[in-house]
């Protein structure tokens, strides 16, 4: 069996991603992986059994890191308001820092076939039990776990990937928008 190599991997990982946005999830194969990667289509057989395994692996492993970069920066201590500003604000940051990671993760997530297959995401788990939590504490009002979360995901979605806006454009339209998600989630404002 072949030794593992970190580099490797981390160049396997950024050439699916990369390859996976440029020619979608069917133009992407093995040998092209393993070409942009530098390696032998055999060496990304050492770290994925097949491309269906590797893609979901992939998006597991980045998903977990969008969820614990956005659990990491919120914690009880934060009054209500800050609390959904630190949820919206980290979501937001982490898109701005990691373009490519994050389109790869939308890309995969509306695929059925592919997110299908993966089981749940831990973090995902975690980021709906804060929810839970914050609802039970009567922070937020008693909404639907999957519309408070399509109420914070959708919106910063939608202002970091509209690229006719500038920076500070794009700041504004965050300021505005965690204004107004306060002001639907929040029960009582401190």
């Amino acid at each position: 069996m072949r030794k593992r190599d970190d580099e490797k991997e981390k160049s396997i990982k950024q050439a699916v991603v990369r390859l996976t946005l440029e020619e979608g999830f069917h133009g992407t194969s093995i040998s092209k992986i393993a070409k942009v990667a530098g390696v032998s289509p055999a060496t990304v057989y050492t770290y994925f059994d097949s491309k269906e395994m590797m893609l979901q692996d992939i998006y597991r492993e980045y998903s977990e890191e969008i969820c614990h970069f956005v659990l990491s920066r919120v914690h009880y201590g934060m009054n209500d308001r800050q609390l959904i500003e630190g949820l919206i604000r980290s979501y937001y940051d982490y898109i701005e820092a990691n373009q490519e990671i994050f389109s790869f993760i939308d890309q995969f997530s509306n695929s059925p076939s592919l997110v299908g297959g993966c089981s749940e995401i831990e973090g995902f788990v975690k980021i709906k039990m804060l929810v839970a939590d914050l609802k039970d504490r009567e922070i937020i009002k008693n909404y639907h776990h999957e519309n408070v979360l399509a109420m914070i995901v959708q919106p910063v979605k939608a202002i970091a990937a509209n690229s006719s806006k500038t920076k500070a454009e794009k700041a504004d339209l965050l300021h505005e928008m965690i204004g107004m998600i306060q002001s639907t989630l929040l029960i009582k404002e401190t």
